[in-house]
């Protein structure tokens, strides 16, 4: 049976909502993407982003539809971290192996790049067109200046729901009978701040590392631009001792950045600036099931699982919800009600794994990073992965460097998490940690 040709709607704009518009319009099918918003294309950033890193999984999804190297022209690999710890020189940590590496792009351009490569494939995009309400069985969804006002009925044959963490089309199936939902909200929240460039244009750090200043239960992060600016993210608790309540003045502001971050400081006028310009966000987990409705709707992306952003997976884990989904439907051709079946079947225990993951990387960061046992911990697993690379791979480049599930990553970690436990209860570990008896233990335990 041939793809017989649909008409289809995709609420959001975003990365995942166009990048699914991309692949669809593969098959010959009518696309129209809506979005309550503006055109990114021609609005200046809001400072509510953090840089991404795309890793393997993105560029799987991108390859597959033949854009990747159009995407790598705006992207910057970044092999290693730049550890800035207080009292110790900077050092640095390679990601993974030889040319293992993850890309650091703004969200923005990368958006305005989907938006343009998408149009190019022949989608219609409806900017500021905002949709109300969605009719599942029928697929036809109401758009309209306000809720209260008059709204106009689009009917499609399919609708895809790529409209965030908070979608409205999630938010409608959410009224049916035996939807689970979940939502966690961590107590830390983010904002945006830029380093600039040099006068000459060059970057002020290292532009092939994602930097990162691990203070306990806060942290700052960069990200290196094109137009050699870097995006600095700080994650710090809403309330508390250090936290975004307790900087009230540019003199709080000032004396912040000063004692925890003093090699920023030539940066300090803008980072102050961005400060109090730019919004403190939210970070939360979501979670549902199911995903789709009959063979008529379906949520991708952040509607079907927004994690927290500590494992740099979010978009990776968007885009792998498309490179599934266009494996099903050429495996099911013009059966949907199968393709959406075992699309959410096949999807849910890896997004609800790098959930998981992802919250456990937060906590780590923000209560290990400091601790000498973790860190000793840490220490033992290196060591021990370069004499047996092939027995002992790490969680993150089981993730990061690798298109295998992320539930078999979990798991994997998790026996890992369970050897090293026995392994840290060894007699004065401290001092034999890089011996023969410790490696031996490990091998005893991984047969």
């Amino acid at each position: 049976m041939s793809h017989s040709k649909k008409k289809i709607a995709i609420i959001g704009s975003g990365l995942v909502g166009s990048l699914l518009a991309i692949y669809l319009r593969k098959y010959g099918h009518k696309i129209t993407v809506f979005d309550r918003r503006p055109d990114i294309r021609n609005v200046k950033f809001s400072g509510r982003s953090i840089n991404l890193a795309m890793s393997n999984r993105g560029w799987k999804a991108l390859n597959e539809v033949g854009i990747e190297e159009d995407i790598k022209e705006i992207a910057i690999p970044l092999n290693k971290r730049a550890m800035h710890v207080i009292g110790k020189p900077l050092y640095f940590q390679n990601y993974g192996k030889e040319n293992e590496a993850i890309w650091s792009i703004s969200r923005g351009v990368l958006n305005r790049k989907m938006i343009d490569l998408a149009e190019q494939a022949g989608v219609e995009f409806r900017f500021e067109e905002k949709v109300w309400d969605v009719n599942l069985p029928a697929a036809e969804l109401y758009t309209g200046e306000t809720e209260k006002g008059e709204w106009k009925a689009y009917k499609y044959d399919l609708i895809f729901g790529c409209d965030g963490a908070f979608s409205r089309v999630r938010h409608k199936m959410q009224r049916r009978s035996r939807f689970n939902y979940s939502q966690d909200f961590i107590d830390v929240g983010y904002k945006e701040l830029t380093i600039s460039p040099n006068t000459d244009g060059t970057h002020k750090l290292d532009k092939n590392s994602f930097h990162i200043w691990p203070r306990g239960n806060f942290m700052f992060i960069a990200m290196p631009n094109l137009d050699g600016s870097f995006t600095c993210t700080l994650f710090m608790p809403f309330e508390g001792d250090v936290s975004f309540e307790k900087i009230k003045t540019k003199k709080d502001a000032n004396a912040f950045f000063s004692t925890y971050f003093p090699n920023v400081i030539d940066d300090i006028e803008n980072l102050t600036e961005d400060f109090f310009t730019n919004p403190t966000s939210a970070m939360v987990t979501m979670k549902c099931y199911p995903w789709t409705y009959w063979d008529k709707v379906a949520l991708v992306g952040d509607s079907a699982h927004a994690i927290v952003p500590f494992y740099g997976q979010g978009m990776n884990a968007g885009f792998e919800d498309i490179f599934v989904l266009n494996k099903l439907i050429k495996e099911n051709k013009n059966d949907w009600g199968a393709i959406f079946k075992q699309y959410q079947e096949t999807r849910k225990p890896n997004t609800d794994a790098i959930a998981e993951l992802s919250y456990r990387n937060f906590m780590e960061m923000s209560n290990k990073t400091a601790d000498p046992m973790f860190l000793l911990q840490k220490k033992i697993e290196k060591h021990f992965a370069a004499l047996h690379p092939e027995k002992w791979i790490p969680v993150y480049s089981r993730v990061t460097f690798s298109d295998k599930p992320y539930a078999d990553a979990l798991a994997y970690g998790d026996k890992q998490e369970a050897i090293m436990q026995q392994v840290m209860a060894m007699p004065d570990i401290e001092t034999i940690w890089d011996s023969k008896i410790v490696e031996n233990k490990i091998l005893e335990l991984l047969s």
